[in-house]
């Protein structure tokens, strides 16, 4: 029996639902209609984005179906399940390597390579890169995310410093001379211990993998995560960084524009959150840099969402069609105009309202510097216990190398499937 069929019988009532509500792949006009499922916000704009596509192309009926990101995973494995996956869809990056493991995504190496339009060489590599799982290329970027620093330029210079720092000895100085001068009640930069994006922005700086052995074990006790690792927690243990969650504090905005601290890892949604947030007299009191590495300008995080096939799709060539104009660079264009979304081609960057912005610069050198977080199924709960890990050892309830050979455990606990699949497949 296969994988496909055994998930089918576990999820059946629900997917029987989903069959009932998808209907057909045709009109009756003959047309064909083609399904699309986007997530959020994106899915929210995707109709007044497709508009023009759907004139140049009457003979293609769009279904375009918005699904919330709380949803929008359960949805899909219930779709899965049921035979009742959509033609093209919005992934987020780390969902593409498990439904690359269910077999469920078309491979889209002919279809770029044979592209005039989806150019890989225009492409931030290391979005692009993100997207290939055992070789195999499984997604086109639609927009891009990463993390970097935003930082109170004035508490900054106040502190004694004219410049963001570069590695991680910069860093540290600034954190040790902001929180000397702050005091007891505020803090240098704010690392939600609810979050896992902050460690794992820094594990990602270091050359050797969090997973070894082809994502078989976890490889948290290495010495370049060590080192992360104890970075991380000596900014708390220093008291640089409060021992709170974001849900701790009122909000990040007003505590930013406050000075309860001077440094935060964000993303680029937040861009225009502080502009909209922080008082006027404010304006030119903050700024992004990208992140500072362990010697010298560091790596982040390649996140972000990409266009997929899937493979049930009867109309991959429409489907295709779909991508190609999604990820044309005037539409790419008009998409960050919509959502703000940070588009993955150099080409699409050539526009005013990212040129001019001083905000996305610090994003735009940060793009060439991503690395993709392990391409297994799992990273999700991995992330998840990585972050719980990291949060025993900010409250002190286990020491650094404890945390992590409890982390390894948990980790190798999680991948006992994969290895058990790995081995099988390696003998077939």
């Amino acid at each position: 029996m296969s994988r496909r069929l055994s998930r089918r019988d576990l999820l059946k009532g629900v997917a029987a639902t989903a069959a009932l509500a998808s209907g057909c792949s045709r009109h009756r006009s003959g047309n064909i209609e083609l399904r699309f499922w986007a997530v959020g916000r994106e899915g929210e704009v995707a109709a007044e984005l497709l508009t023009d596509f759907q004139q140049q192309h009457p003979q293609i009926e769009l279904d375009i179906q918005k699904l919330p990101w709380t949803a929008a995973h359960e949805k899909l494995l219930t779709a899965y399940a049921g035979d009742t996956l959509p033609d093209v869809c919005q992934l987020g990056n780390t969902w593409v390597p498990e439904f690359a493991a269910l077999r469920a995504l078309h491979s889209l190496d002919e279809l770029q390579q044979h592209s005039s339009t989806a150019i890989r060489e225009d492409y931030f590599q290391g979005f692009f890169d993100s997207k290939s799982v055992s070789g195999a290329l499984y997604g086109i970027p639609w927009y891009v995310d990463t993390r970097l620093l935003y930082y109170r330029r004035d508490l900054l210079a106040q502190a004694g410093f004219d410049a963001p720092p570069t590695t991680w000895d910069e860093w540290r100085r600034m954190l040790a001379a902001i929180k000397e001068r702050v005091g007891e009640k505020r803090y240098s930069v704010l690392l939600p211990v609810n979050e896992f994006e902050p460690l794992l922005v820094l594990a990602l700086q270091q050359p050797e993998e969090v997973l070894r052995d082809n994502g078989r074990y976890g490889n948290f006790r290495s010495a370049d995560f060590r080192r992360a690792f104890s970075f991380y927690i000596e900014m708390f243990d220093r008291e640089w960084a409060p021992r709170m969650s974001n849900t701790q504090i009122s909000n990040v905005w007003d505590e930013f524009g406050n000075g309860f601290f001077s440094f935060y890892i964000s993303g680029p949604w937040n861009i225009a959150e502080f502009l909209k947030r922080l008082p006027a007299n404010l304006k030119d009191a903050w700024m992004t840099a990208p992140m500072p590495g362990p010697s010298g300008p560091g790596a982040s995080s390649a996140g972000g969402a990409s266009l997929v096939i899937f493979e049930t799709s009867r109309h991959k060539e429409a489907a295709w069609m779909l991508i190609e104009y999604l990820s044309r660079p005037d539409i790419q264009q008009r998409f960050y105009e919509l959502t703000g979304d940070m588009p993955p081609r150099r080409s699409s960057w050539k526009m005013p309202a990212l040129e001019q912005s001083p905000y996305a610069r610090a994003f735009h050198a940060q793009l060439d510097r991503v690395r993709s977080p392990p391409k297994v199924p799992e990273w999700e709960r991995i992330a998840q216990e990585m972050r719980l890990a990291a949060e025993r050892a900010i409250q002190r309830q286990m020491s650094i190398d404890e945390a992590l050979a409890a982390l390894d455990a948990k980790t190798d606990a999680i991948l006992e499937k994969r290895r058990w699949i790995l081995e099988r497949v390696s003998h077939e």
